[in-house]
């Protein structure tokens, strides 16, 4: 089965916004962009444009957010995703963390020196979609 998750990249002085993952059983403790997995009915730029909004407390028009790169992702032998992650271009908001309860702290990072705590694939996904420009990469396959 493929889940389908997004990941919004909000840029800002070069430097990229990541939040701690804490208290949700998925790689808590480290750093993973703003994200989540499609809900029933959404496309994939709804889904980025409310999880911007439930985590950042944000909110970005559609015209606002920009397709940067795909990844086929796998993680051990059955979880395997396909992410989409856009960068907002803009938004209306103060950028703050919308959700203490799941993350402990938000921080900026330059894409080229993201901590080494950063969720493996969100760095690959970074290093692919701003520093090489590529559209398309797959993680965690042999």
């Amino acid at each position: 089965m493929q889940i389908v998750d997004v990941h919004v990249l909000f840029i800002v002085d070069g430097r990229v916004l990541l939040g701690r993952r804490a208290n949700t059983g998925y790689s808590d403790g480290m750093w993973h962009l703003p994200s989540g997995h499609l809900e029933a009915g959404e496309s994939v730029a709804t889904a980025a444009i409310r999880e911007a909004a439930e985590e950042v407390g944000v909110a970005i028009d559609p015209t606002d957010l920009a397709f940067m790169h795909v990844m086929h992702h796998r993680h051990g032998d059955e979880v395997v995703r396909v992410g989409f992650f856009f960068q907002a271009v803009r938004w209306t908001g103060e950028i703050t963390n919308a959700e203490p309860h799941k993350c402990s702290e938000l921080g900026w990072f330059r894409p080229d020196a993201l901590p080494v705590e950063t969720v493996g694939y969100a760095a690959a996904a970074v290093a692919a979609a701003i520093k090489s420009t590529e559209p398309f990469s797959l993680y965690g396959w042999s």
